[in-house]
């Protein structure tokens, strides 16, 4: 089952031709590549993509579902010139969830090929949850403003440390226009961005009155440029665009859900590949990048997830639970997830402390009312919402170790050992 490989559009300012870029980049990697699946949704209110992809009726669910717990499948439906879209919706109230949330809800959906976001001209939860979801991110800039209000975007990357994804192109470019009898206009943004290093593609996508007309006229349809503008430089430019993303995705490790295969990153040369089978990348809590740190290492053990939790991360996670750990204790703390319609209509979670000899010490169960943070936590640990959970048990390490040591052969056998001794304690106690 595997994930999309994720392409976010994004800018806070607009008239850049964001949507104009991602609609029409869905029909040229399509026919580029027919066997690829090519999804696109849109969290602005606009239905331009409605507008180009519908076929039919309008479908009875919405891209409103997608911050629900509805599988992925049911929100997508085939659209014009073959590629998937979600039909779009006015109002879209932002979830509870923090916005890394839509990164391990598009990650665990069983959606593959590729999948473009277009994003709302300003930079509210939808932009940022797409900046954090992304594997490729792209930032039409016009003129200087753009160029300016494209740090807020690389800095919400900086932080997640996936500045690396973000490209900037020079988009609605008069070709004609110089700032002086040398200098265009594309080429100074591109010069400009440069200098403040940014990743600059070399292309740029130009203003065409014929493309701005495709969207515009009697009809409520909107045409693509593959079709209708064919004799534009516009045509040109959006295939080197859509080559270019071919390019990232068949280079990209091709993450599965939850776990990874193809290209390998350097902290996991020469383990062995079934103690990296369903290798989670980021940290649960702040949806970083774990696995160079190194950190705390935990595992699920219904859904075979593992990863690692930065020390920071694990801090706060103890502060949530109320966890005292003092000496004497084993290394490895047991939490315990009871799926609802097992023990309530809530799911229950108790947190379980071990001697050093690995015999029970003690259980207490946690009230999960308003710890939405603690959820979510869970919810990427595990792979899925908690209202999805049925018998879960996670393991955390107390003992921060990078992942070449934490996945040798003999460090991953004494933890599997172990594993297996609380898990028995734990039945015998009737606790799980």
């Amino acid at each position: 089952m595997s994930r999309p490989f994720i392409i976010a559009v994004a800018s806070e300012k607009g008239g850049v031709g964001k949507t104009t870029i991602a609609t029409n980049l869905a029909v040229y990697i399509k026919a580029l590549r027919e066997d690829l699946p090519v999804t696109i949704a849109s969290f602005d209110n606009h239905f331009s993509v409605d507008q180009m992809f519908a076929l039919g009726p309008r479908p009875e669910k919405s891209i409103t579902e997608l911050l629900e717990n509805i599988p992925l499948a049911e929100l997508t439906v085939l659209g014009q010139y073959g590629v998937q879209y979600m039909a779009s919706a006015r109002r879209l109230q932002p979830p509870s969830h923090a916005p890394g949330w839509l990164r391990q809800r598009l990650h665990s959906a069983a959606l593959p090929g590729i999948l473009i976001l277009d994003t709302r001209p300003i930079l509210d939860w939808f932009t940022e949850a797409a900046l954090l979801t992304a594997d490729l991110v792209l930032v039409p800039i016009k003129d200087r403003a753009a160029l300016v209000n494209a740090g807020a975007l690389r800095q919400i990357l900086t932080t997640a440390e996936r500045v690396d994804r973000l490209w900037l192109l020079p988009s609605l470019v008069d070709t004609r226009a110089r700032l002086n009898a040398e200098v265009r206009v594309h080429e100074f943004l591109t010069y400009a961005a440069r200098e403040r290093d940014y990743q600059v593609l070399d292309i740029h996508i130009s203003k065409s009155p014929k493309v701005e007309g495709l969207a515009s006229g009697f009809s409520s349809r909107i045409r693509p440029v593959l079709t209708h503008a064919r004799n534009t430089a516009v045509h040109g430019q959006l295939k080197q665009l859509a080559d270019f993303v071919l390019s990232r995705f068949d280079t990209e490790p091709n993450l599965m859900c939850g776990s990874q295969t193809g290209l390998m990153p350097e902290e996991l040369a020469g383990i062995s590949a079934g103690h990296h089978r369903r290798l989670v990348l980021e940290c649960p809590c702040c949806c970083r990048q774990s696995l160079s740190d190194g950190g705390h290492f935990y595992f699920d053990l219904r859904s075979r997830r593992r990863g690692f939790m930065h020390a920071t991360c694990l801090e706060q996670l103890y502060e949530v639970l109320k966890l005292d750990v003092a000496d004497g204790l084993d290394d490895l703390v047991a939490l315990t997830i009871d799926g609802p319609g097992l023990v309530g209509a809530e799911p229950r979670l108790t947190t379980h402390l071990f001697g050093a000899d690995g015999g029970l010490l003690s259980s207490e169960e946690i009230d999960l009312d308003e710890q939405s943070s603690l959820v979510e936590m869970l919810s990427m640990m595990i792979g899925r919402s908690l209202d999805e959970a049925y018998h879960e048990l996670i393991l955390v390490s107390r003992v921060a170790q990078n992942a070449e040591t934490q996945l040798a052969d003999d460090t991953y056998r004494d933890f599997k050992l172990r594993r297996r001794q609380f898990t028995r304690e734990l039945r015998d106690a009737g606790l799980f």
